[in-house]
């Protein structure tokens, strides 16, 4: 073989190698998947964001929660028979808001037990995501936070405490804008939280807490710890089964492009409850 031959044979296999361990990781997931589902009886579900790298440039990219995600988790709950629990396996630092809630209402709507699992952290719209279901679990280091919306790079609740403190005539358009749009923005972000809260909790309590996530208390990265959590009312374990770490340490060195969404996509059919199995 000459020297030509060798060398576009060396560049074949330099582009097919990330590809075959692309999917051989891929197949590893899936596997994972499948384990912990048989162990759990439940559809699971793994949304799963972590900054990436370009192969060749070395610039960072950072996934969040946006529309894409949110067809495919609904696709996934569509596939899944009504009395089958849902595991939905989170790690994301937040969002779109208009994805984060159509997924919160389909978790809400879902008649089974829907469980969310939060390994390491789930922030502004995972926490919302979060707030939709019937158990969350999180790892003992793990956090979550406050969903007070932002407005470009900036919280609402900032926006608005900046333009009541000076005069109207001191505020060109733009600003004043932007206050109306943050104000109608922490309105409709605390509204929706109440209304998931409110079956799991006294109405009082849940207008208290839907103002205290929502309103700009804290800054928008603040952590709530299960401590912190469980102290605000809302209720969190931290029984993370073994398999969710096996599963979460797969996603460390992603090679090319993957979808931030994963589930087997097969519908189910009913859980055989005499005989405690899938059919």
């Amino acid at each position: 073989m000459d020297p030509s031959s060798l060398f576009w044979l060396f560049l074949l296999l330099l582009f097919m190698y990330p590809q075959f361990m692309f999917r051989l990781k891929l197949l590893q997931r899936y596997n994972c998947i499948k384990e912990l589902e048989r162990e759990r009886k439940t559809r699971v579900i793994v949304m799963i964001h972590r900054q990436e790298q370009l192969a060749l440039f070395g610039i960072p990219i950072y996934r969040f929660i946006n529309i894409e995600d949110s067809e495919e988790v609904l696709r996934a709950i569509r596939m899944t028979p009504e009395d089958m629990p849902i595991d939905l396996i989170l790690h994301t630092p937040g969002g779109l808001v208009l994805a984060s809630e159509q997924i919160a209402m389909a978790l809400k709507e879902h008649k089974a037990k829907t469980t969310v699992i939060i390994p390491h952290y789930a922030m502004s719209g995972g926490s919302l995501i979060s707030l939709a279901v019937d158990e969350i679990i999180m790892d003992k280091n793990a956090v979550m936070g406050p969903v007070d919306p932002q407005i470009g790079q900036y919280p609402a609740a900032s926006i608005i405490n900046t333009v009541n403190s000076k005069y109207i005539d001191e505020l060109d358009d733009e600003t004043l804008i932007l206050a109306d749009v943050s104000k109608k923005a922490i309105n409709q972000v605390k509204e929706f939280v109440f209304d998931l809260l409110r079956d799991k909790m006294p109405e009082e309590r849940a207008k208290e807490l839907a103002e205290t996530l929502s309103t700009g208390k804290w800054t928008h990265d603040y952590p709530l710890t299960v401590k912190k959590l469980n102290e605000l009312g809302i209720s969190v374990n931290t029984k993370v089964p073994d398999k969710v770490y096996k599963l979460f340490d797969l996603y460390k060195q992603p090679v090319g492009q993957r979808p931030s969404v994963q589930y087997i996509p097969t519908p189910y059919k009913k859980v055989n409850h005499v005989k405690g199995k899938i059919e």
